[in-house]
């Protein structure tokens, strides 16, 4: 969808240019290359940090899906990352993978000592990373329908780690690999322009009444 230039302006004047520069900073290092899928959390707080985990290392988008355990996160989502990430939420694990996939996404599960060692982990290709529930892991759907698997080599006594852990330090390797590839990974011009508008009305305080001022203006202008 084409971005409303004019509206952006008009919003954009309303901020200081500390913050419209930071809003400049921040979305020169996002990514839609790679995005993350959580499925039916147990531990609420556990989706509060891989959304702000996602944040703190450029994912855009973090897919949600809540279908065994149903629409439980809304008062979870905590310390304001949700207004940076796109938070998408799916009720079906079926329709949340077929969506990727007509994306481009492949679908990469995360398993304890399954598949590809993290580093090892081939970053080309646009791939959905998948994690799962803190005690039965991934659903057979999802690992039936992945198209690849990953997992973090460990070699203390323990063989896994809690689920927010797991999270951010895949997202940390795979950005960081990414941001120094040579890969096109950044958002288009026109998602920039996008996010830049989405983020200002969430920066701003009565925008309901500030976009009602400015659509009257511009149908004065018409």
């Amino acid at each position: 969808m084409k971005t409303d230039r004019t509206l952006l302006k008009y919003l954009e004047d309303m901020l200081t240019p500390a913050r419209i520069e930071l809003f400049k900073r921040v979305l020169s290092h996002r990514t839609k290359h790679f995005t993350v899928v959580v499925q039916d959390v147990y531990q609420l707080h556990n989706a509060s940090a891989v959304i702000r985990s996602c944040d703190v290392f450029g994912v855009q988008d973090i897919h949600i899906i809540e279908e065994q355990l149903g629409k439980r996160i809304d008062r979870e989502i905590a310390m304001g990352a949700q207004k940076w990430v796109d938070v998408h939420r799916h009720s079906s694990s079926q329709r949340c993978l077929e969506a990727l996939k007509k994306d481009g996404y492949a679908i990469v599960a995360t398993s304890p000592h399954k598949g590809v060692p993290l580093q090892d982990f081939d970053i080309s290709q646009k791939a959905a990373i998948c994690f799962g529930n803190e005690r039965d892991g991934l659903s057979p759907e999802v690992l039936e329908s992945a198209d690849a698997f990953l997992h973090i080599p460990m070699v203390g006594f323990t063989e896994s780690l809690n689920l927010s852990v797991s999270a951010a330090i895949v997202l940390q390797e795979l950005t960081h690999r990414l941001r120094n590839s040579e890969i096109s990974w950044q958002l288009t011009k026109e998602e920039v322009l996008n996010k830049r508008l989405d983020w200002a009305k969430k920066n701003l305080k009565s925008v309901d009444l500030i976009l009602e001022r400015y659509h009257n203006l511009q149908s004065h202008k018409s």
